[in-house]
């Protein structure tokens, strides 16, 4: 069973506590994915950019001010 450190004291995780933690992992994971996709999304904007190639709905995105 996992466990917690509450007030100095070893505490068993409760089923809601196991629940919320693989809920967040999940949000990290999707918040990560969005990062990179954006990122790659701004370097092949730059690119088509400069080489004189129509952008895709998503590189647009990235550099619309």
């Amino acid at each position: 069973m996992v466990k917690k450190i509450v007030n100095n004291v070893e505490v068993d995780l409760t089923a809601e506590d196991i629940a919320q933690r693989e809920t967040d992992a999940i949000k990290r994971t999707a918040e990560k994915e969005a990062e990179a996709k954006l990122a790659t999304d701004k370097a092949n904007a730059k690119a088509k950019l400069i080489a004189g190639e129509a952008l895709t709905e998503d590189e647009a995105d990235t550099i619309v001010i």
